[in-house]
């Protein structure tokens, strides 16, 4: 009997283990190899061993430090912006009981919303033509409308506050159901105690909901560093006036499917991998010292 429930087991996990193996370990394997390889895609007879060439070349190649430089400076404010607003409106809409959902659904929109049409919004709203240009020029705040796709320091900053309003919303969800996880016996008791609304969430909500909290932080870690289409979408392969945009997935499509060089965005991509695991071990040293 023991030994049929142990086949049957394995029979259940037999897809994500094919999964696993052949669109997850294989392809790293597979980069790996490519990384110590000068390959060219159109050309895979002429791949030669290079042994470390492609890891110095791109160690010494001061446009992958900017790429990773300038998605370390977008990650800071997005993370911080979609942080402090998911958790701010999911303690909000977790005191709301009139019409919960509805202003639930209505925050959510820019998450259902595609990408593409939710930058195009984005990008006229905060052109120079645009309503918040406008309003901040009438108000005094600019003394005229901004390009920012052609300033070296506001690119980052811009798209991290689309980034911030797309995807904020998977982030309150996250949220309100580690609230709504919390016994409730907990706060009558500092009801009686007399706590405040600040006391409560600061000593009870926030340290009962720090594993909501670690994985909406990983989370945001992982997907800010691979960020491609915003940038994309708004500027050439090159990242813009003085490669301001620049992030190390453009600059690995740049560099694999632009100069057929597939060794070096191979190496690229583990480059940033260990960047990615590096950044996500620390979070989560940081969050466990504080848990």
């Amino acid at each position: 009997m023991k030994k049929n429930n142990l086949i049957m087991g394995y029979v259940f996990l037999a897809p994500w283990i094919i999964y696993f193996t052949v669109f997850l370990m294989y392809p790293f394997f597979l980069s790996f190899e490519s990384s110590f390889l000068n390959v060219n895609i159109l050309l895979p007879e002429n791949t030669q061993f290079v042994g470390l060439a492609n890891w110095i070349s791109v160690v010494t190649d001061t446009l992958f430090w900017k790429s990773l430089f300038n998605v370390l400076f977008n990650q800071i404010i997005f993370v911080f912006l979609s942080f402090i607003i998911g958790l701010g409106l999911a303690l909000l809409l977790n005191e709301i009981k009139f019409m919960a959902s509805f202003f639930r659904t209505i925050m959510f929109i820019p998450v259902i919303t595609s990408i593409t049409v939710a930058m195009v919004i984005f990008d006229f709203v905060s052109g120079p033509s645009g309503p918040v240009q406008s309003a901040m020029v009438e108000s005094s705040l600019l003394n005229e409308p901004v390009f920012w796709k052609f300033e070296q320091w506001l690119p980052m900053p811009v798209i991290a506050v689309f980034s911030a309003w797309k995807w904020f919303g998977v982030q309150m969800i996250i949220f309100l159901g580690g609230i709504a996880s919390i016994d409730r016996s907990l706060f009558e008791a500092a009801d009686i105690d007399g706590a405040s609304w600040w006391r409560k969430t600061r000593k009870i909500t926030l340290p009962m909901i720090m594993p909501q909290i670690i994985f909406v932080m990983t989370m945001n870690i992982i997907n800010g560093l691979q960020m491609f289409i915003e940038v994309f979408m708004n500027f050439d392969l090159s990242g813009g006036p003085y490669q301001s945009a620049l992030t190390p997935v453009l600059y690995l499509y740049q560099t694999g499917f632009e100069q057929m060089k597939m060794g070096e965005a191979s190496t690229i991509g583990l480059m940033l991998a260990a960047v990615i695991y590096l950044l996500t071990m620390m979070q989560l040293k940081i969050t466990s010292k504080e848990d």
